[in-house]
């Protein structure tokens, strides 16, 4: 029993420095909408299978009035529903409905994307997991400074014995609105985690964004994100995950709250039982 308790607390402090070090490797960075808050793993949806998610998000601590246009987010819940359908083993494609509930302001139709996504099968046998998302959509001006906006993602994972680590440098451009002059921008995300036991894994994800990847914004623009969070793998067939976001530079969210909880319906076969 001893053994057993020095191996998770061994397990806990690692976690915590790995965390701290990819965290300050990008430490300079703008977290990304906080609507679909979440780190993506190469793996895709199997063919055949229909993944169906709700991201709920509550802004605990947000933007109190109106800023560039766009709605205060303070005491807003946020609700998305993704539909993500596997076609092939290399091929996917997302849908995005994104809504946003608020006091004195109803529940409100915020926008919807369509993310098409590629990677590399496993029979390639690559020593990491490799794919890459494309991301575009509308959302209305009353939510956002850009109604349209692309964001191309490649996305890197892999899973080392009970150590999980996932990179997400995404590219990202406004197709129309008050930010289509800054061209790219470049907005890294990070998850480190840690299976402390068949069921649970608990680890750190990090969003935010540089800036225009031709001049970084200064550091006073930026905004900085970092959750810890848990993942409950109770089945093959669910995706549970939350966790509270703390903003450590000066964007106007500086407290979020966060849960996804997804479903994989197979049509015709059953998941593997090492499918997560």
């Amino acid at each position: 029993m001893r053994n057993a308790s020095e191996h998770f607390w061994r397990g806990v402090v690692s976690t915590l420095f790995l965390a701290l070090n990819f965290f300050l490797f990008v430490l300079l960075a703008h977290a990304q909408d906080n609507y679909e808050i979440q780190v993506y793993s190469a793996e895709l949806v199997p063919k055949g299978s229909t993944m169906v998610e709700i991201h709920s998000n509550f802004t605990v601590d947000g933007s109190k009035q109106v800023i560039n246009g766009v709605a205060p987010t303070n005491h807003a819940e946020h609700e998305t529903l993704e539909i993500t359908q596997g076609w092939t083993n290399w091929f996917e494609t997302g849908f995005y409905v994104f809504t946003s509930i608020q006091n004195g302001d109803g529940w409100d139709w915020v926008g919807d994307h369509i993310r098409p996504r590629f990677t590399a099968p496993e029979s390639w046998h690559w020593p990491v997991g490799v794919s890459i998302s494309q991301e575009i959509g509308y959302q209305r001006r009353k939510f956002a400074e850009d109604s349209w906006d692309y964001e191309l993602r490649p996305i890197i994972d892999k899973q080392l014995g009970r150590w999980y680590f996932a990179f997400n440098p995404a590219f990202d451009r406004s197709l129309h609105g008050l930010n289509t002059g800054k061209g790219w921008e470049f907005s890294p995300n990070v998850k480190v985690s840690y299976d402390f036991t068949s069921k649970i894994t608990g680890g750190f994800e990090y969003y935010g964004a540089l800036g225009p990847v031709t001049e970084f914004d200064p550091i006073s623009q930026q905004s900085q994100q970092i959750f810890p969070v848990i993942d409950l793998n109770v089945s093959p067939d669910w995706e549970i995950n939350f966790g509270a976001g703390v903003d450590v530079t000066n964007s106007a969210d500086h407290l979020i709250v966060k849960c996804i909880i997804g479903r994989r319906f197979s049509w015709g076969h059953k998941l593997s039982a090492g499918l997560k």
